[in-house]
């Protein structure tokens, strides 16, 4: 069901892969809620998803941009003001990569120029993106920025690896711009915290069927979907969460505030003895 929450806002949307993108949903939910929305990724992705068949849907474009390239980001900006014939209400930074875990390195052994673009990829491109947009004063009065996190940057999980200390480097970047952001032009920056989502990029992380079960299990609400996630989303960029800012919002049906569960209990005891070695 729409309600017209982003009616007449307009948005950049950067990490829409394919249909099991969160930011593909997004893309959705916002078009539907009656946005006009920009679409943008590397040219790499682009090749391997299919988003120019969203783009086509949503009447719009794809604008290919390296969130890591100051050049490719000045020229998305350009480029995304002058379709809109003006500023920009919303974005959503969707952007995350472990080259690390992709080559199975583990946290004790990290090849450290792969961690640095771990670093670069999921989080700093958040403050070359907020950067470059400040400098053009491309967000509107009232605006609103989110990027998606994960619970790993406050609690350490088996297989995360060196993507948890990018997503707590996420987080502070939210804050720090969503200060100086808040206090100058308004514009309000938080961070999404979601459940454990069966995305492509998710799907990479070890033992991550597991990690979704046991989540799923812990949690009141069982794990908060990729659609589910996109809604909560439209409500951010909306009107409605105009003092909302500088927060990390969980959006995990509960997960952040458990401790142990029945259901995630009861798969323990019945595995214990099998188990009592583990590491």
């Amino acid at each position: 069901m729409a309600y017209n929450l982003l009616k007449g806002k307009k948005g950049l949307i950067f990490g829409a892969l394919n249909e099991k993108s969160i930011a593909w949903k997004v893309a959705e939910r916002a078009f539907e809620e009656g946005a006009e929305v920009i679409l943008s990724n590397t040219p790499v992705a682009l090749r391997f998803g299919n988003v120019y068949e969203l783009a086509e849907r949503m009447n719009t474009v794809v604008i290919p941009a390296d969130a890591t390239n100051i050049q490719d980001l000045e020229n998305l900006i350009d480029q995304t003001m002058e379709r809109f014939g003006g500023k920009i209400d919303f974005v959503l930074h969707s952007i995350g990569m472990s080259p690390n875990v992709r080559k199975g390195r583990t946290y004790d052994d990290l090849d450290y120029e792969f961690f640095l673009k771990t670093l670069d990829i999921s989080a700093i491109s958040f403050h070359k993106i907020l950067q470059t947009c400040w400098k053009k004063d491309a967000i509107t009065h009232g605006g609103s920025v989110v990027a998606l996190s994960y619970i790993a940057a406050q609690r350490t999980l088996y297989g995360y690896n060196d993507m948890a200390d990018a997503k707590a480097l996420l987080e502070s970047i939210a804050r720090s711009f969503g200060y100086i952001y808040g206090r100058e032009r308004g514009v309000r920056i938080n961070t999404v915290s979601q459940s454990p989502t069966e995305t492509t990029a998710g799907g990479g992380v070890m033992g991550f069927d597991a990690l979704l079960d046991f989540s799923d299990r812990m949690s009141p609400l069982g794990n908060a979907s990729a659609l589910d996630c996109a809604d909560f989303c439209i409500t951010l960029f909306s009107d409605l969460t105009r003092k909302i800012t500088m927060q990390n919002i969980y959006n995990d049906g509960g997960f952040s505030s458990m401790g142990m569960s029945n259901r995630a209990m009861a798969v323990y005891n019945r595995n214990l003895e099998e188990c009592k070695d583990c590491k």
